[in-house]
């Protein structure tokens, strides 16, 4: 690791965050770069598509940390319990002086599948800038995360007064399976003071945010049967209901009329201090005219600090090759996001009650029970977390904002279970218009540079106590 040219200044009434921004616009240009680079290898975890690039990004996220002086890195996985083979994920280490902080810098470096390419603006593995944001699959979620560790780590080169351990995982989009194995195979070489986690949001362009709350998160599977085998729908239609129409009217009662979650035994938390103005809601996710929004109180408390259900699949005959017959059972997947202070266990178990207790027409129902999340809630007046305040203060010139994210990252539950004393912030790159995991996904490239300068002036102010 090299030092930059010009020294931080010490003492008193000296200007270290001057020198440091300063640094990182001279080095932003090549920031980009390694970032145009990481998007344009499509390293999507998904087992559907070739794990070979996921391999090749995991190479190019450690040669990546080793031109940053880590003098050690590595590219590991572990094997699940179950026999599932872990993706690989780099972690890269650097000891800090006698006494001094160890601080975990987590980034993933795989990405969503593209989806269709005729929804993008632009092929979404060939970063392309528009206006002040880069575009493509993973500029923004996470390799831009990567990114604005790397960006940290040369900006302060030996100057760094901390312990520093890069840990970039290889299967956060496919729910992390290997995580917590991953956790205990490698506890010592993992062993944190503070962890910094940049897979998060800010409030939007030009104001940042520390994420205090996460929902969790349980999805599952239900199918609805009612007949043996299909049958002619105009010779049974009628006395008999088909097997879409019956999963139609069970997954109604998920919801009141006024669109709130009615299953008894979801929790809610408390409202956040903060309100979204639903006119920018609207604006920020596409909303179309004359919809209306679902659920009462506080959009930041529907979006944070409740329960959501989501229907994100269906099996049932497509339009495309439908026949004249009742379908005998179709299924849906359902995505359920808990308020922080639920417990997914009984939140799944709740769900499953509410399901099986509201058969439509007594048509058998069978739930199928997937993966689990525990939400998180941060202390907010924590040592790390007041300098972390500072930092993004000074970075963009204004103070941060407290904000929860109604999406879910279980691994941070797994990292304070275990991890208890280590503080853990949440910080991240995308805005509102990020679109990550959507078509046209992007990353403000001003916002991502006062990222890079934030990390830097957290981890000096860390050093220095």
């Amino acid at each position: 690791m090299t030092t930059p040219s010009t020294p931080l200044p010490d003492g008193p009434g000296t200007d270290r965050t001057a020198v440091l921004r300063a640094r990182t616009a001279d080095g932003f240009a090549a920031l980009r770069s390694d970032l145009e680079a990481l998007v344009r290898i499509p390293s999507v975890s998904n087992g559907d598509f070739d794990q070979a690039e996921v391999e090749r990004s995991a190479a190019a996220v450690a040669e990546l940390l080793r031109g940053a002086g880590m003098p050690e890195v590595e590219v590991l996985r572990v094997t699940a319990p179950d026999g599932t083979a872990g993706r690989p994920a780099v972690v890269a280490r650097r000891p800090g002086p006698a006494g001094s902080p160890t601080v975990l810098l987590y980034a993933h470096h795989d990405v969503q599948p593209p989806g269709d390419a005729a929804d993008w603006s632009t092929p979404p593995f060939e970063p392309t800038a528009v206006g002040e944001r880069l575009h493509g699959r993973g500029a923004a979620d996470d390799k831009a995360g990567v990114v604005a560790h790397l960006g940290a780590l040369r900006v302060l080169g030996e100057e760094l007064g901390v312990g520093v351990t890069v840990f970039v995982e290889g299967e956060e989009e496919i729910g992390s399976p290997t995580f917590v194995p991953f956790l205990h195979a490698h506890r010592e070489r993992l062993a944190a003071d503070v962890i910094v986690v940049a897979d998060s949001s800010n409030w939007k362009v030009g104001v940042p945010a520390l994420t205090t709350s996460l929902r969790g998160l349980v999805d599952l599977s239900v199918e609805v049967a009612a007949l043996d085998h299909a049958v002619h729908s105009g010779m049974y239609g009628g006395p008999l209901l088909d097997a879409p129409t019956l999963l139609a009217r069970l997954l109604a009662t998920l919801h009141d009329d006024a669109g709130d979650v009615a299953v008894e035994g979801l929790v809610r938390a408390a409202d956040p201090a903060v309100d979204y103005d639903e006119a920018d809601l609207r604006a920020d996710v596409g909303v179309l005219d004359g919809v209306r929004l679902a659920g009462t109180g506080p959009l930041t408390a529907r979006l944070w600090t409740r329960p959501a259900i989501s229907v994100i699949g269906l099996d049932a005959p497509r339009v495309a090759t439908a026949s004249n017959t009742l379908t005998p059972r179709a299924t849906a997947k359902l995505s359920v996001r808990l308020a922080p202070g639920q417990d997914p266990d009984a939140a799944m178990a709740a769900v499953r009650a509410h399901l099986e207790g509201h058969a439509p027409f007594g048509a058998r129902v069978t739930v199928v029970e997937g993966e689990r999340g525990k939400p998180f809630q941060a202390p907010a007046d924590s040592p790390a977390m007041s300098a972390a305040r500072r930092a993004f203060a000074q970075a963009w010139g204004t103070e941060p904002v407290d904000i929860g994210v109604g999406g879910s990252i279980p691994f941070i539950a797994d990292l304070l279970e275990v991890y208890p004393d280590a503080a853990i912030l949440v910080t991240g790159v995308e805005d509102p218009d990020s679109r990550a995991h959507g078509a046209d996904e992007s990353v403000h490239l001003g916002e991502l540079q006062k990222v890079v300068l934030a990390e830097a002036l957290l981890l000096d102010a860390l050093a220095r106590g």
